[in-house]
């Protein structure tokens, strides 16, 4: 089930799409976090957990544990209720929070079933969150753009009976180094990034030669139609190493390096040109 961080007051919501049922499951421990304002959120939802055992609630059976990123970039079980049953459980939370909050969920399902039937929705929004953010509409429409890609690898890759979030990591991992030089980590690093997206802090050149290693990924299992764990990961290096060249090719022409220590706390800088004055002239 897809995962996703929803935002309400700026104060982060972990949230899971239930495609099957078409609902949404939120953390327990955020929605209480934001209730009350409680600096040890676990502990207050602890303490009510075992109220409503007491009391024979039946939310308390209502409640299911998913895997949800946590601090550490690691997904981990997690109490989550859906949307009705986190409306019973604000009626147990005294909070004069309660009443914006109802209407935060409100509107979450129903921008997410919009979405569903007309995607272009989806994208309007998406566009409407990096603009609020600071970013240049240039580098927008190319962030657009791989997250559109990044869509189809990912359902090639479920295709090919891949669907832990661990191997997505590796197959991920295995392409960017094949294409930028660095692994995942490293690559963050250079950017001095902890918890934030890497392709959020890419510049359009990055974004560009990701975009076509993913491609070429996809292109390259389709065509084969893998059977194995190995062998995706052999073509998820094939379709790095495809953009890989394509870098190694910019660089000569540029003179200098793609794979840039830039971020997105400066975002007019990632949207640099592609060629210089310079090479034009050459």
């Amino acid at each position: 089930m897809p995962k996703k961080i929803q935002l309400f007051e700026d104060k982060q919501v972990r949230t899971v799409w239930d495609a099957e049922n078409e609902e949404f499951y939120f953390s327990v421990v955020d929605v209480v976090g934001i209730l009350t304002d409680s600096k040890e959120p676990r502990r207050y939802w602890s303490d009510l957990k075992r109220k409503l055992t007491t009391e024979g609630s039946e939310l308390y059976e209502k409640i299911v544990q998913l895997k949800l990123p946590a601090a550490d970039g690691k997904n981990y079980k997690t109490d989550c209720l859906n949307t009705a049953d986190v409306l019973r459980l604000i009626q147990s939370i005294p909070s004069p929070k309660a009443e914006p909050f109802k209407t935060w969920l409100a509107r979450v399902g129903s921008e997410r079933l919009d979405e569903i039937a007309d995607p272009e929705k989806a994208i309007i929004r998406g566009a409407d969150y990096y603009r609020a953010k600071g970013y240049t509409e240039g580098w927008i429409n190319q962030r657009l753009q791989t997250i559109e890609m990044r869509k189809e690898l990912t359902d090639e890759w479920k295709a090919r009976g891949i669907e832990r979030d661990k191997d997505y990591a590796i197959l991920t991992n295995e392409m960017t180094k094949a294409w930028s030089g660095l692994s995942v980590q490293e690559y963050k690093q250079l950017k001095d990034l902890k918890k934030e997206n890497l392709r959020d802090n890419m510049t359009n050149i990055e974004l560009t030669l990701n975009q076509l290693a993913e491609v070429t990924t996809t292109a390259i299992s389709k065509a084969r139609k893998p059977e194995t764990f190995s062998e995706s990961k052999s073509i998820a290096k094939e379709g790095g190493e495809v953009a890989g060249e394509a870098r190694k090719n910019i660089e000569q022409r540029i003179g200098q390096t793609v794979v840039s220590p830039l971020n997105a706390s400066d975002k007019s800088a990632l949207d640099v040109p592609l060629r210089t004055d310079e090479t034009l002239t050459e």
